[in-house]
This record gives structure tokens, C-alpha cells and sequence, in this order.
């Protein structure tokens, strides 16, 4: 397999992480021995198949998960079991976006102030926070006098998931995680949102993991691919070596379910 691109200390490293759940008469292994490295202004793309331990890797990177084994490090600082007010601080900087932007809202509340109680306790005045929304909603492609004061049904799916990435970014994170982002929304609104993702990652210098079960998605936006099956890392590697060179026979079925794969990197590329 290739190791990753960049040699230099990543932003976000998971070693040796493993996972393991106790069922009935033993235990059940998601994640097994799993290495991954994002480095800064990057975006990696781990993608596999329902069960294949990727959302698992996700979450125990988060924090939201205790690993069973291994290390996560940020900027080079373990965080494995960190708590408190150390946590706090890591999830200002690692933030995420997760695959149902419908479920992520109160619906009882606005655009607004969503974006207003994301902030938490922070004291920042009347002005300071209305100008951060304005930016924040700017920055996914949603003109505030549109958004702010409806209600997340008076939305479309393609806005309510740009109204969570703004939610993120209101936090000013070095690191984005995107848990499905996409797998909810129409075919149409999917570029979209993979395009606000890669406008993010260009103009913000954000480093992004974009978990997915779709390779094509992956290969537009990534530039490297990690593929598990069965909580393993199967193959990794830059993007076009994955796509054009594949190893793995999973991969080679994975990219067999995109008939149009090239065509799409055309669009990319132009």
C-alpha cells in the first residue's frame, strides 16, 4: 500500500486504533489496527460499504467513541482520553457535519439562532455574532436575509446541510469532518455540496475527512482515498493512483458501481 503523501506532522492522526463491542458470547471487532494521517489543507476520503467500521473510525476520532486500543494525536498532542476543558477545546477545532441535516436541527428554532447556540457561551456581542452568521452562511453560498429567519422546514435538504457545514465553521475549526454529508440529499444537490466542501477546503485552508460510501463521490473531492471493508484499511493511496491502479479486488468492486467515473474527474478537472 502507498503511505500517506505528506511527510511532514499531520493535524489528525488515528495509530493502531481498534474497536471493539461486546455482543453475546464474545465481542465484535468495527475498527481492527488503523492507521490514518490528515494533513493540513487536504482532504481525505475513507470510504466503504455499511459495516465497514469508516462512521466507527469517525467517531472515536471525534471523541464521541472511546477506542479499545491505539492513539489519536492532534497537532501532534496524544488526545486519546483527554476530558473537561481539553476536550472542549479539541471539539472547537475538530468539528463535524453527519449524514441527516434534518435531525440535526431543533425544529422549533430558526436559522439564526441555530447558529446563535452553536456558539455556546461565548461572549461576543449582538454585532460581532450577526457578522460571523453573515460570513459563516456566505461562505456555503446562503444569502442571510434568506436563511436566518426560517425554520428548517421552510428549507430544502441542500440548505439545511449547508446551514450545519455554517454551524461548524461559526467555531472556526481546523479540521471538518463530513460523516455521509451527501448520502441524503438528491443526485442533483450532491456536486453542490461536494463543491462547497472543496470551496472551503480552497479558500479557508481547512483539512477535511470525508467519510462516504460512495467512491465516486471520493475520487471527485479527495486527494487520497482510504478504503476499508470489515473495519481493515484495504488499500490507500493518492486519488488517481486508486482509481486508474487499484489493488484491492473490493476496490476494483467498488469503482465497477460508478460507470461514469471518469467522465465526472473530467468535470472536475475543467
Amino acid at each position: 500500500m502507498s503511505e500517506p503523501m505528506d511527510s511532514g506532522t499531520p493535524v489528525l492522526a488515528a495509530s493502531h486504533v481498534t474497536k471493539q463491542f461486546r455482543v453475546a458470547g464474545g465481542h465484535l471487532t468495527a475498527v481492527d489496527d488503523v492507521s490514518v494521517e490528515f494533513h493540513a489543507g487536504k482532504v481525505l476520503a475513507v470510504v466503504g460499504e455499511s459495516g465497514s467500521g469508516k462512521s466507527t473510525l469517525a467517531r472515536m476520532l471525534l471523541r464521541l467513541m472511546p477506542v479499545t486500543s491505539g492513539t489519536i494525536t492532534y497537532q501532534g498532542k496524544d488526545v486519546t482520553h483527554i476530558k473537561g476543558g481539553e476536550l472542549r477545546s479539541y471539539w472547537r477545532d475538530v468539528q463535524a457535519v453527519f449524514q441527516d441535516p434534518f435531525a440535526s436541527f431543533n425544529q422549533f428554532f430558526t436559522v439564526g439562532h441555530t447558529l446563535r447556540r452553536g456558539m455556546g457561551a461565548e461572549k461576543l456581542s449582538e454585532a460581532t455574532l450577526d457578522a460571523l452568521i453573515e460570513t459563516c452562511l456566505g461562505y456555503v453560498g446562503l444569502k442571510p436575509g434568506d436563511a436566518v429567519h426560517k425554520y428548517p422546514h421552510q428549507l430544502s435538504g441542500g440548505q439545511r446541510q449547508r446551514v450545519m457545514i455554517a454551524r461548524a465553521l461559526m467555531m472556526n475549526p481546523k479540521v471538518l469532518l463530513a460523516d455521509e454529508a451527501t448520502s441524503m440529499l438528491d443526485a442533483s444537490l450532491r456536486v453542490s455540496a461536494l463543491n462547497v466542501l472543496q470551496d472551503l477546503r480552497e479558500n479557508l485552508g481547512l483539512t477535511v475527512l470525508f467519510i462516504t460510501h460512495d467512491i465516486g463521490q471520493a475520487c471527485y473531492l479527495a486527494d487520497e482515498v482510504v478504503v476499508m471493508e470489515h473495519g481493515l484499511v484495504v488499500e490507500r493511496g493518492v486519488t488517481d493512483e486508486v482509481i486508474f491502479n487499484p489493488k484491492h479486488a473490493y476496490t476494483k468492486r467498488l469503482l465497477s458501481d460508478v460507470p461514469d467515473l471518469k467522465g465526472s474527474l473530467k468535470v472536475r478537472e475543467d
